[in-house]
């Protein structure tokens, strides 16, 4: 597969391990970041990990230049709009973004347990906002912990609820389930995400009481409610 996937933040600890289950799943990722050496760095650590080639490290707005369809903002939520900011000339009609933001506490100080709410309702909302309105904007990935991502020994084995535009999550569904053991659910329009946000620090607060890195499945999906016995 030759299709490139760009990560801005993709030397984090979400941006890093997605990165690398990309990379698995056969996309080419480019990792984005503020500091181009560090990107760099991250690349050639991800093809050590994975033991493929196809991993480039650059500055952010490289990073959506040379993304073909899909763009993930991996970043925190203290440095969300200027990520976004600074990449504003960079989009194409087209692409589609990801954001993976979660709004926590620990952007002014406070507990990774508990949100604070952007003016705009959510991160995903506030992108939307941000950049281009020809980008498709999708929201996701928020009940994926980095250190399950990076554990390639294991399948992922669960669910990830994304909301969002139409076409953004198309794409964002086709590419993500390349992943193995990650199932795309779709949760509806964009406003969903500052519920879908909010499962971020339920989740953490469940991992650190059980010292465990949870995510959720959705059941029933696939399975049909029999008949009424006569």
């Amino acid at each position: 597969m030759n299709e490139t996937v760009s990560i801005l933040g993709g030397t984090g600890n979400l941006g890093f391990g997605l990165a690398m289950r990309l990379g698995v799943a056969g996309y080419r990722v480019c990792l984005g970041s503020r500091d181009a050496d560090r990107a760099g760095h991250a690349a050639m650590r991800a093809a050590e990990l994975v033991g493929r080639d196809v991993f480039v490290g650059c500055r952010n707005h490289d990073a959506v230049q040379r993304a073909d369809r899909l763009v993930v903002a991996a970043v925190p939520f203290v440095s969300h709009v200027e990520t976004l900011k600074s990449v504003a000339a960079q989009w194409r009609p087209g692409q589609v973004l990801l954001d993976t933001t979660v709004p926590l506490a620990t952007a002014i100080g406070g507990r990774p347990t508990h949100l604070i709410e952007p003016w705009h309702g959510s991160a995903a909302q506030q992108a939307r906002s941000a950049i281009d309105d020809r980008v498709a904007v999708a929201s996701g990935l928020h009940t994926i912990s980095a250190a399950a991502l990076r554990d390639l020994a294991h399948p992922l084995d669960q669910d990830t609820l994304i909301c969002g535009d139409p076409d953004a999550k198309g794409v964002v569904a086709a590419t993500l389930e390349r992943i193995t053991g990650l199932r795309v659910v779709d949760a509806g329009s964009l406003e969903m995400s500052r519920l879908l946000e909010g499962l971020t620090p339920v989740l953490i607060g469940i991992n650190i009481r059980n010292k465990t890195h949870a995510g959720i499945q959705v059941t029933h999906l696939n399975t049909r409610t029999p008949e009424p016995v006569a």
